[in-house]
């Protein structure tokens, strides 16, 4: 059901992100991964979840109103998404971006209605000029970073639809890169409060010598070629404070690789996906056969067409 001009009067909740596949995925003879396939999320990622649970939350609240103004700072996916859930909500939204954030992310902001800002300098300037304009034009800021409202969409959404699509329903190890940290925390909260002995691991992608620096994420520690995945900028994830997370470090040029790979098994998929699925192979491997490892495919292939991750692949 799609909702114009906002919640009906007296609706105390309407979350309209529909559940996604949970499929057991290997490659080249590799061991099984459970991945949630949140690329076929409505916008075409993940990001769906916490856009949503946080403008209704803002709805509920009364922050936010038909024609109130929405303010938030993305690479990418998570503009697009609250691009779409404005949209069907009556509410204006406002992306700020970085100047190296992909062509593709901008029409599809602008398609959904939303208007784009690019910024120059990295995700930190961006953050800093979206959150001066939200408060001196008094606008709704979605914070991502360090809204908690992002960890609980997971927690109370996605981590209980996996449990209920995977065989046993149980996990023993989630992984995931490190963006707003929202999705990895949420997941595992939601595996551990429903008693699943699970352990943590954040995929962290490094930069490989083959490819070079951009200002997407606006980190030397971190690759700037996996879009979504940055380094010192999320709350969520810098004050999460649980002895069963681990980090695991993987060359930004094998995530690639693994993109390209899934690409060819049928998935249409972003290169954060190549760096979860990785990540969750390594992890796979240490805890043995039979592990049940979930990973998330983020979001879709064709915000990346301008991509390096597409070299080759164009005309």
């Amino acid at each position: 059901m799609v909702v114009r001009g906002g919640l009906p009067e007296g609706a105390r909740y309407i979350h309209q992100v529909p559940a996604t596949p949970l499929v057991p995925v290997s490659l080249d003879g590799g061991p099984v991964i459970w991945c949630k396939l949140e690329f076929m999320n409505p916008s075409g990622s993940t990001k769906d979840r916490i856009a949503r649970h946080i403008l209704e939350k803002g709805w509920r609240s009364g922050r936010l109103q038909e024609g109130s103004t929405v303010v938030e700072a993305s690479s990418g996916s998570t503009s697009i998404a609250f691009a779409l859930a404005c949209s069907q909500m009556g509410l204006r939204f406002v992306a700020f971006i970085p100047e190296s954030a992909t062509s593709e992310r901008e029409c599809i902001i602008k398609a959904y209605g939303g208007e784009v800002r690019r910024v120059s300098g990295t995700m930190v300037e961006v953050l800093k000029v979206a959150a001066a304009f939200a408060e001196e034009e008094g606008h709704f800021l979605g914070r991502q970073f360090a809204n908690e409202d992002n960890t609980e969409a997971h927690r109370i959404f996605t981590g209980p639809e996996i449990l209920s699509q995977i065989p046993g329903g149980c996990v023993d190890a989630v992984v995931s890169g490190v963006g707003t940290g929202g999705t990895l925390r949420g997941l595992f909260e939601a595996f551990q409060s429903s008693g699943c002995k699970v352990r943590a691991y954040a995929a962290i992608p490094r930069e490989g010598v083959l490819f070079g620096s951009n200002l997407e994420c606006c980190s030397l520690r971190f690759s700037s070629d996996v879009p979504g995945v940055a380094e010192d900028i999320s709350e969520i994830y810098s004050g999460w404070k649980c002895s069963e997370l681990s980090e695991l470090e993987i060359e930004d040029t094998s995530c690639l690789k693994l993109t390209r790979k899934l690409w060819a098994k049928g998935f249409p998929v972003g290169p954060s996906s190549g760096l979860n699925f990785e990540a969750a192979v390594r992890v796979a491997r240490e805890l043995g056969e039979g592990s049940r490892v979930v990973t998330v495919f983020p979001d879709r292939m064709e915000r990346y067409f301008s991509h390096k991750v597409f070299d080759g692949y164009r005309a």
